[in-house]
């Protein structure tokens, strides 16, 4: 509990954005790649990231106070080196790096947060729609390196929710599952891997196909993930006993929302499963701020998009047809809205 004649929970949050800014930064200027499993200097390190010698030790020693490095001894001579954290979660050189999510952030969301205010005054998006008049993943696909670092990101923000959800729910009296919006195949990918008598589905546009097939021959899963194209706006979506969109019915308003639900309630035999693993709300939505403040990102992208509450989830999956409901919480803000037909 804050103390009301402290002012400093106020001021600790109004200049929050410092702490995201330097270590936004240490990501765009690969300082946890740079370290690896390395223990370098000050100097040496500034040197390396091409840094001027005024700001080496504040941005690095800012670092080591939020957490984000560590450091042995003092002065000049000290000795830096990453967290157990940084070093599995931000070194590009590892397969568990989530630092897509935060390049993104850097390079779009940083700046569109600024126009937080007008988005609440207007409804409309500050993304790029509001430059260009096209919608953001429309102007993601006419850029294949931005539409790949964006694919990237999303990977990274949803590999820690998909590993646990592959890991907690039963897959025992199913055999199909159809990953609507797949994106790269990843939550397909870790389905297969973990449960060898499923067959898996990725299901998203045609620009994303090769993106999604380089990744799974990667991993030499081709033969196991099925990549299939279409629009979920406009398709049916292929035939599965277990219906999964991650991070996906966020993006839309409350028609398309419904849509996605009936699409997904057609396409599903009956004891069928649909999945929506999204930063769901708490129902009182007093507690899961970064739901809330994620509703407020689809504000500033979509304008008309919006995150939500399980019950939420549960009265458009009633309207559908659906029997039974449960939430499934998985990490962090995260959980998985289960409905069963």
């Amino acid at each position: 509990m804050t103390n009301p004649s402290n002012p400093y929970h106020i001021l600790d949050t109004g200049f929050n954005f410092w702490s995201s800014k330097v270590l936004l930064t240490a990501v765009e200027l690969e300082v946890f790649t740079k370290l690896g499993d390395k223990v370098l200097t000050g100097g040496t390190l500034g040197r390396e990231l091409g840094l001027h010698s005024r700001g080496i030790w504040d941005f690095l020693d800012s670092l080591v106070a939020l957490g984000f490095l560590n450091r042995t001894g003092n002065g000049v001579s000290a000795l830096y080196s990453n967290t157990e954290e940084t070093r599995i979660y931000l070194d590009k050189n590892k397969s568990t790096y989530i630092g897509g999510i935060l390049e993104m952030a850097n390079d779009r969301l940083y700046r569109f947060w600024n126009d937080l205010g007008e988005a609440l005054k207007t409804g409309k998006p500050q993304s790029e729609i509001k430059h260009s008049q096209k919608p953001m993943l429309e102007v993601l696909y006419e850029d294949m390196p931005r539409l790949e670092q964006f694919m990237g990101a999303m990977r990274g923000i949803s590999l820690g929710n998909f590993k646990v959800f592959v890991q907690k729910f039963d897959f025992s009296g199913y055999n199909t599952l159809c990953d609507v919006g797949g994106a790269t195949g990843l939550l397909s990918s870790l389905v297969v891997k973990h449960h060898a008598h499923m067959q898996c589905t990725t299901f998203d546009l045609p620009a994303i196909e090769p993106i999604a097939k380089m990744w799974l021959e990667e991993e030499s899963l081709s033969d196991r993930v099925r990549v299939v194209s279409g629009d979920f706006l406009v398709d049916p979506l292929p035939k599965s006993d277990i219906i999964t969109m991650g991070m996906i019915l966020q993006d839309w308003n409350l028609e398309r929302k419904k849509h996605l639900i009936r699409l997904a309630y057609e396409a599903l035999p009956k004891n069928g499963v649909f999945v929506a693993i999204e930063n769901l709300i708490d129902d009182e939505r007093r507690t899961n701020a970064f739901g809330l403040m994620m509703s407020l990102q689809m504000l500033i992208e979509f304008g008309d998009a919006f995150d939500f509450t399980g019950a939420d989830f549960w009265k458009w999956c009633q309207e559908a047809g659906f029997r039974r409901y449960e939430v499934m919480h998985l990490t962090g803000p995260c959980s998985a809205a289960i409905a069963y037909k």
